[in-house]
């Protein structure tokens, strides 16, 4: 049990860590770490109980809730918010001090991201093809229309962001921190978030996850190409927004209240800033896959459903 709980609170360290930075997703590390199905059966299992509660039905809404490890749930959870809360300021320094670096880290971590989807999509098809090029190309487009970080958003806008986000842990290569950055919410949930908002962003989480993770799911076994291929293409699609130059990733300038866009795209001053930006995006996709291959290894989860019965005495 012990043992179970410290692979747990790793898991979720690891998971919370990845979607920190618009990279890797807690949901592909999930799915690295052998314990993707057992995440999703027991979101499935508190969503159809949250929805049995709702909807009238406390007596099957409570069976439903034992039916959920929580052994498993509750470490992890701690580890997601555990690295949530140690590592978000550590990024308002890299952020506004070493913006084109920084970038050039993500659009590493998102490539090799990319290379993670595209391996697992098996059926490269026409179709496949045409809903990734479809997809990239709108994305990059409407991008293009962002002016750059939300400025003082309103509670609503934190509750939709943390709903949205969360589907990150539902769908394998997309991350919550890639969402907050597509929204402009990325420095005001992870550097300025007061504990007001974050709670807020929380509960929004928790709605996303009632009201996302049915048709997600649904989804991702009925049409799980078709569902890698838009998200390989929205990943592509946001290299508009990952470019490093002229601005990294926007949001907000030295003055802490001067936004800056992450939109425009520009060219380095030097070559010598070029190739830093290559070293750094090539250094982050290699150290990032050779942690895949490790982790790979790790012990594996089984889903409730998958687990053998205790014979009863």
């Amino acid at each position: 049990m012990i043992q179970r709980v410290g692979f747990q609170l790793a898991r979720g360290f690891l998971m919370g860590a990845a979607d920190i930075v618009p990279g890797v997703s807690g949901g592909t590390v999930a799915l690295i770490l052998g314990i993707y199905k057992a995440l999703i059966a027991n979101v499935r299992g508190g969503a159809h109980a949250l929805k049995q509660i709702v909807t009238g039905d406390p007596k099957g809404g409570i069976e439903s809730i034992k039916n959920i490890d929580w052994v498993f749930i509750i470490p992890l959870g701690v580890g997601v918010i555990s690295a949530f809360l140690i590592l978000r300021h550590w990024m308002e320094d890299l952020l506004v001090d070493h913006g084109e670096g920084l970038a050039a880290v993500f659009c590493g971590l998102v490539a090799a991201s990319c290379w993670l989807v595209w391996r697992s999509i098996t059926n490269r098809d026409a179709t496949r093809l045409g809903i990734l090029a479809g997809v990239a190309v709108i994305t990059f487009l409407v991008l293009g229309l962002q002016a750059g970080a939300v400025s003082e958003p309103a509670l609503p806008i934190f509750l939709l962001t943390g709903s949205v986000a969360i589907c990150a842990m539902i769908l394998p290569g997309i991350s919550g921190s890639f969402i907050m950055l597509i929204f402009g919410m990325y420095w005001a949930v992870l550097v300025e978030g007061s504990p007001t908002q974050l709670a807020v962003f929380a509960v929004g989480a928790v709605i996303g996850l009632a009201i996302f993770s049915p048709p997600l799911n649904w989804l991702l076994e009925n049409h799980e190409q078709s569902v890698m291929a838009a998200l390989l293409g929205l990943m592509l699609g946001s290299y508009r927004l990952l470019w490093p130059w002229p601005h990294g990733v926007g949001d907000f300038g030295e003055s802490a209240e001067e936004f800056v866009s992450g939109t425009d795209l520009g060219w380095p001053d030097t070559i010598g800033a070029l190739g830093g930006g290559i070293g750094l995006a090539i250094a982050a996709a290699v150290i990032t896959l050779a942690i895949v291959r490790i982790a790979e290894s790790a012990p594996k989860e089984t889903a409730p459903s998958e687990r053998t019965p205790t014979p009863s005495a």
